[in-house]
């Protein structure tokens, strides 16, 4: 079994495992959004990022399809990785802000405004229908058509499939389908009234999101010193 560490933390990984996969072993969260088990990992949302390596070598991967090797070094909450995150989330969000999962996820994340023009689209591309169709009701009745901006999820040639069973499945796992209290006309690109977190200040003096290890507050960075 190889021998990985995350977060400082050792263990040896089963063969076959994503870093996703290890880090969900050891309780340690990191978001997904296109990932969903029971369906294969694509990586097309990137929110699951987190960073291998060490000095000028760190990279970001996707946690959901890197698969885990001898050695692997892995951080998950550096403040290049959550800083990433975020901003993949407000394009997530400029492109549908109707989108409660989306919101919440924002509220968690403690991202508060979006620097980018709302488009009001009601698809983000993740794919989760696409492959629930395909890979767990067994019928390929939809897939992506056309490139670039005319990219759209749809039937062959836009014709009613015979292969749809009407079975929502695509509606159930759809991430855009489940709006916000607002609906399809909210005022704001960004709520976050549904999710409370109290939001990490240790990036602010460390490089990596600390609380983990211990009780909040035990490192001193997210308690005010008495003067």
């Amino acid at each position: 079994m190889p021998k990985i560490k995350i977060d400082g933390i050792e263990i040896d990984a089963r063969e076959g495992w994503t870093i996703l996969d290890a880090a969900k072993f050891l309780g340690i969260d990191i978001p997904t959004l296109c990932y969903r088990e029971g369906l294969s990992a694509w990586g097309g949302c990137r929110l699951c990022l987190v960073e291998i390596g060490e000095g000028q070598k760190a990279k970001l991967v996707t946690s959901c399809t890197y698969p885990v090797e001898e050695g692997l070094k892995v951080r998950t909450a550096t403040k290049r990785v959550v800083e990433s995150r975020k901003m993949i989330l407000e394009l997530l969000i400029a492109q549908c802000p109707t989108s409660k999962t989306l919101q919440d996820l924002a509220a968690k994340m403690g991202l508060t405004r979006i620097r980018f023009k709302p488009k009001w689209e009601d698809c983000i591309y993740c794919g989760l229908c696409v492959r629930m169709c395909e890979e767990q009701m067994m019928a390929k009745a939809i897939g992506f058509i056309d490139r670039g901006s005319k990219l759209k999820i749809s039937t062959p040639f836009d014709k009613t499939s015979e292969d749809c069973r009407r079975c929502g499945g695509c509606m159930y796992i759809c991430p855009v389908c489940n709006l916000r209290c607002e609906g399809a006309k909210a005022e704001n690109v960004i709520c976050g009234r549904c999710e409370n977190s109290l939001q990490p200040t240790c990036l602010d003096v460390y490089d990596n999101y600390a609380c983990w290890m211990g009780l909040k507050g035990e490192c001193g960075t997210c308690v005010k010193e008495d003067s």
